[in-house]
């Protein structure tokens, strides 16, 4: 097998790279148990509500599971992976980009008297989902306006040349 490829492709694009966004949050309610009359639900449920909202990115529904079983029993069903609802990562106004979890870990650390976990640390690893994947138009112009946002933040950065990196020339 020989390694490389033809030179003249050597800087070629052919569209835009896998771009995967790794993420660890701790999530905590003990504020909020402080009032349990103005937190209702973090006194009754600890950080389940929170916790239940990230695994269901990555679950089919309860809803879809009984429809492809109730098909498959009577011999309608497609074997086709079901499809889920496209999920956006909102990191401020300047990062909103759709994306799939492709790995979620969470370590319930502390718990309430009644075993709800009030401290959590979470893992998140997405592939963010490009024009390769969703297509041109509809949720590919999600992606569209990310990396257009992208390059706007980019000019802002000042370019470097060769002198400002100390190199007065090469070879």
């Amino acid at each position: 097998m020989t390694e490389g490829g033809d030179r003249s492709e050597a800087l070629r694009l052919k569209g835009p790279p896998v771009e995967t966004i790794k993420l660890e949050a701790e999530m905590d309610i003990t504020d909020q148990l402080e009032f349990p009359d103005q937190n209702p639900n973090a006194s009754k449920l600890g950080l389940h509500p929170q916790i239940a909202a990230l695994e269901t990115l990555v679950y089919p529904s309860s809803d879809q599971l009984v429809l492809n079983n109730s098909l498959a029993s009577i011999g309608t069903l497609e074997i086709v992976p079901m499809q889920s609802f496209l999920t956006l990562f909102v990191w401020s106004k300047n990062r909103i980009v759709p994306v799939r979890i492709t790995d979620l870990s969470i370590t319930e650390e502390a718990f309430d008297p009644a075993l709800n976990p009030i401290r959590a640390k979470v893992s998140l690893s997405m592939r963010v989902l490009s024009v390769t994947d969703l297509g041109f138009g509809g949720n590919g112009n999600l992606y569209m306006a990310y990396q257009k946002n992208k390059e706007q933040l980019a000019s802002f950065n000042p370019s470097a040349s060769l002198a400002s990196l100390g190199v007065d020339r090469i070879g």
